[in-house]
């Protein structure tokens, strides 16, 4: 793998790893603590800061994994698809949790999925 291959991988896992170790840090420690604060607007704060780096992470996320696919000719790969699929899914998702903040089950399977979507992604790497 050449510098500028392993650079493009870098970016794309660093990305991945803020996306889903962000949701990890919401989930585990942010949301327990905060939940009891009797001012939510730190809450909204924190979830709306974390909102505007989960969208920079999803577009490098997509730029690297695009230049990826096209690169290692994995666009036929049916595991690329389901990759694909859970990420809309996954997008759809994110959209309607902005739509309805306190629909809290959006977010278990928003986690899921990304998680699969991780799954995938090592999956491809075999």
């Amino acid at each position: 793998m050449t510098t500028f291959w392993l650079a493009i991988l870098f970016c794309h896992l660093l990305a991945m790893a803020f996306f889903v170790g962000g949701q990890i840090l919401l989930v585990g420690a942010i949301v327990p603590v905060e939940r009891g604060n009797p001012d939510p607007a730190r809450m909204r704060a924190m979830a709306r800061r974390f909102g505007i780096g989960s969208l920079i992470a999803l577009v490098i996320l997509a730029g690297t994994g695009i230049a990826m696919a096209f690169h290692l000719h994995l666009w036929d790969s049916a595991i690329l698809q389901t990759k694909l699929g859970l990420v809309v899914l996954v997008l759809i998702l994110t959209a309607l949790h902005m739509r309805f903040p306190r629909a809290h089950a959006l977010s278990g399977v928003i986690f899921l999925a990304t998680l699969a979507i991780v799954w995938l992604g090592l999956d491809l790497t075999r």
